[in-house]
């Protein structure tokens, strides 16, 4: 399960980065920030949890301007 969330994680941020539209790769981009969140959490990696933690709260940040 965990290898799951970190490949679906990985895929939702990558694939942010295709879309041309800012508003949809900060949203798809935030998805995979909280599926990252999840397997930082389970796996117990504060590196991931930080990273992705901060990357959701400027993602959210920047959606709400």
């Amino acid at each position: 399960m965990t290898n799951v969330l970190g490949f679906v994680g990985m895929g939702l941020v990558m694939g942010s980065f295709l879309t041309k539209d800012i508003k949809k790769l900060r949203f798809v981009n935030a998805l995979g920030c909280i599926v990252f969140l999840a397997h930082g959490f389970i796996i117990g990696d504060a590196a991931t949890i930080a990273t992705n933690g901060a990357l959701l709260t400027i993602n959210t940040i920047r959606l709400a301007a």
